[in-house]
């Protein structure tokens, strides 16, 4: 019986390698060290073909790759001092819902999960920040004021995650179909996706001092290769647990975000990020 062959993508055989040798110190007994878990920072990717024009931000075309954020497109005014905000408002975060791809499905979310959601966020964006900046809930001098929305929400489709689990040899062609579709490499059709437009505002004028975007794909096979077997062991759990639940990658995507923005504040401002 012949047998349909499988196309691997570039370097697919050494992750498959690295990620079994994380997968057997799971097995012997490191699943039980939570730190080994990691963030779940790593679990997602930036998704270029997925990032949305809302309306929510002024000019879409100005935004440009940057080098610090892993995917994320950026502007910012060319007056920008940094160095003078030394606070942050943390606007309330606005949602819109990714269409259905099945035209005679709407989709629904319940209205709890959304404010969970949008509150996760809240919360990672202001443990970031917070060491390094006073956050504040009222604009004024020296007041950064941050606004979002979060675009095109899908959860993943968790019953999807767990019939390709269950399929002897799915791992292999689930592995490869990010690539093979033009999604980032270690997704599938079911993972979780969230998009994000963020606006920076002086607190007095209201000029807008800069505009960000992404859009971050769920990696159920994941793995930081270049970090090794406990590396890789890390990502990997994290990928393929939040794999089993519908908004698990949302929160590892808000993980990110938080980090990277605090980073890049940090940079621009010149102190230490903390």
């Amino acid at each position: 019986m012949n047998k349909a062959a499988i196309t691997e993508p570039a370097g697919f055989g050494r992750t498959i390698g690295i990620v079994a040798l994380a997968g057997s110190a799971l097995l012997a007994g490191c699943a039980s060290d939570s730190a080994l878990m990691g963030s779940g920072t790593d679990v997602t990717a930036s998704y270029k073909a997925g990032m949305t024009r809302s309306g929510f931000l002024t000019d879409y075309a100005r935004l440009q790759p940057t080098p610090w954020g892993q995917g994320i497109e950026c502007w910012r005014a060319a007056t920008l001092n940094a160095a003078s905000y030394d606070k942050v408002l943390v606007s309330r975060i606005v949602v819109s819902l990714a269409p259905p791809t099945d035209a005679s499905k709407e989709q629904t979310v319940d209205p709890s999960d959304l404010k969970t959601l949008t509150d996760y966020f809240h919360s990672a964006l202001v443990k970031a920040l917070k060491p390094q900046m006073q956050v504040v809930d009222q604009p004024g001098p020296g007041v950064v004021v941050m606004r979002i929305a979060l675009t095109n929400l899908v959860p993943t489709t968790v019953s999807d995650s767990v019939a390709g689990t269950l399929i002897p040899y799915a791992f292999i062609a689930e592995a490869g179909s990010g690539v093979a579709t033009g999604r980032p490499a270690g997704s599938t059709p079911y993972m979780g996706e969230t998009g994000m437009e963020m606006q920076f505002r002086d607190g007095v004028s209201g000029a807008v001092l800069g505009e960000c975007r992404d859009t971050q794909i769920g990696r159920k096979y994941a793995a930081s290769t270049n970090d090794g077997a406990a590396g890789a062991a890390q990502t990997w759990a994290s990928g393929y647990l939040s794999s089993f639940q519908a908004w698990s990658y949302a929160k590892d995507a808000f993980d990110k975000w938080a980090l990277l923005v605090a980073k890049r504040f940090a940079e621009l401002r010149g102190v230490d990020p903390k």
